[in-house]
C-alpha cells in the first residue's frame, strides 16, 4: 500500500506547510513554527525499496462497475488515487505526482512511493519566495508593455499560481577542449584622394581543461526544456539534503525522463558552455567568430597538440571544436518553480518564476493594431530620413 505522508501540528493538529520566508514548518492555524529537522523521522519510509509505480494499489483504486459510463484503459492507465488520512477523501493524481493537497480538506500530502529507494532525490533547493512575490513579479512583467492589449492588462487576472518542485538531473564534469576562431581588426584612414580600409585576419586557437558544476536538465516531460532553462540560474549553495518536509504545501513530481535520456541535452549544454568559455578568452579584436568548415577539422587530425581529442557530444561539422569529457557524475535534485496561468481570448498563457531567485519569464499577447501602427511609424520615419538625405545629396 502506498504511504501518504502528512504533517500535523503537535499543538493544534492543523496541517503544517513549509514557509518559504522563515524556511521553517509553520501552522497557519495557531502560528506554531518548527524546524524542518524536527520532522526528519517521517522520512524513514523512503529508505525502503520503491514499489512498482506502474501498478496502482488495489486498496486505493476502485471503480463502480454499475455505472453506465465506464473509464477506458487509456484514461485510467496514468491515474493514481490516494486516500486522505485526515478526511478520508480521495486524492486523484498521476503516476508522477509526488506532493499535492486534498481537494476536500486542503490537507498537504506527500506520496512517499514517488521518492522511495532509488527514486529518492539527493538534494532539494527549498522555495525562497512565496506566492505574493510571484504575483508582484507578474505585475512587473506586464507593466509598461506598449504592444500589450489594453484588455489583457485591464483584466489582469491570474487563473492559477502553483508552486511546484520540478525534478532535475544535475551534472558535474571536467573536460579537455579546443576551438579555433577567426578574428579581425579593421583600420581605416583617408588622404586627399581616397578612403582606405585595412582588414587583418587572424587564426586564434584556444585549448584547455576546465570543470563545470551543477548543469541542470529537467527530468519532467511535462515541463518545456526552454521554459525551465530560461529561469536559470539556480544557486546550488542553497541545496540541502532531501527531506519530504520541504514539499509540504507545494506540488512535486518525480522524474519521468531518466538521467540516461537527459544525457544528450546535458552534453550539448556542456559543450556549448565550454566553447563559450574559450570564446571569452579571445580579446583585443574588433570581431571574433567561430571557425566554420570541415576542412579545419581534418587539419586538426594532423596537429600533434590536438591529437586524442574526441567529441562525444556529436558536434556538427560546422564548428571547428572538440570537447572531451574526462570525468562526470550526475545527481538528482528538486528545484522550486512557480507556474502562473492566465487566459485571454480563449488562449492560455503560462509564466514561470524561479522560486529561489525570482527570475520571471513568459510570453505575452501582442495588440495587432498597435504593432501595425508602430511598424508604420518606424517605416515612415525611416522614409522621411532617406528622402531628406537624398534631397541634400541632389542639391
Amino acid at each position: 500500500m502506498t504511504d501518504v505522508l502528512e504533517y500535523k501540528c503537535p499543538a493544534c493538529n492543523g496541517t503544517l506547510a513549509f514557509d518559504s520566508v522563515t524556511q521553517k514548518m509553520k501552522c497557519p492555524f495557531c502560528d506554531s513554527v518548527f524546524d524542518v529537522s524536527e520532522l526528519k523521522a517521517q522520512d524513514a519510509v523512503l529508505d525502503q525499496p520503491a514499489s512498482d509505480l506502474g501498478e496502482v494499489p488495489q486498496d486505493d483504486f476502485s471503480w463502480d462497475d454499475s455505472a453506465d459510463q465506464m473509464w477506458s484503459e487509456e484514461e485510467t492507465a496514468g491515474m493514481a488515487v490516494f486516500s486522505c488520512q485526515s478526511c478520508g477523501g480521495q486524492i486523484v493524481g498521476d503516476s508522477n505526482t509526488g506532493a499535492t493537497a486534498c481537494p476536500y480538506c486542503g490537507n498537504n500530502v506527500v506520496i512517499s512511493d514517488r521518492f522511495r529507494g532509488d527514486l529518492k532525490p539527493n538534494y532539494v533547493i527549498p522555495f525562497k519566495l512565496d506566492k505574493n512575490a510571484a504575483k508582484e513579479k507578474y505585475k512587473q512583467h506586464i507593466s509598461k508593455k506598449f504592444l500589450l492589449p489594453k484588455l489583457f492588462a485591464a483584466e489582469n487576472h491570474i487563473d492559477e499560481i502553483k508552486g511546484i518542485y520540478v525534478p532535475f538531473w544535475v551534472y558535474d564534469s571536467k573536460v579537455n577542449a579546443f576551438a579555433r576562431f577567426e578574428a579581425e581588426n579593421t583600420r581605416t584612414w583617408s588622404d586627399s584622394q581616397y578612403n582606405y580600409t585595412e582588414v587583418t585576419t587572424y587564426d586564434v586557437y584556444r585549448s584547455g581543461q576546465m570543470g563545470f558544476e551543477h548543469i541542470p536538465v529537467d527530468g519532467s516531460s511535462k515541463m518545456p526544456d526552454d521554459l525551465m532553462e530560461s529561469i536559470e540560474p539556480y544557486d546550488f549553495h542553497d541545496a540541502v539534503p532531501f527531506q519530504t518536509s520541504y514539499l509540504a504545501g507545494f506540488f512535486a513530481d518525480k522524474y519521468d525522463v531518466d538521467s540516461k535520456q537527459s544525457e544528450a541535452r546535458a552534453n550539448e549544454r556542456l559543450r556549448q558552455s565550454t566553447i563559450d568559455v574559450l570564446r571569452g578568452t579571445v580579446q583585443g579584436y574588433d570581431r571574433v567568430t567561430s571557425y566554420n568548415g570541415e576542412s579545419f577539422r581534418k587539419k586538426l587530425e594532423t596537429l600533434d597538440d590536438f591529437t586524442g581529442y574526441a567529441d562525444p557530444f556529436a558536434a556538427t561539422n560546422d564548428s571547428a571544436s572538440g570537447v572531451q569529457m574526462l570525468e562526470g557524475r550526475v545527481t538528482y535534485a528538486l528545484y522550486p518553480v512557480y507556474l502562473l496561468t492566465t487566459t485571454y481570448q480563449g488562449e492560455k498563457y503560462t509564466f514561470a518564476m524561479n522560486g529561489q531567485t525570482g527570475k520571471f519569464v513568459g510570453d505575452l499577447p501582442i495588440d495587432k493594431k498597435k504593432k501595425t501602427v508602430t511598424f508604420a511609424s518606424v517605416f515612415a520615419g525611416a522614409t522621411a530620413v532617406a528622402t531628406l538625405l537624398l534631397h541634400l545629396f541632389i542639391k
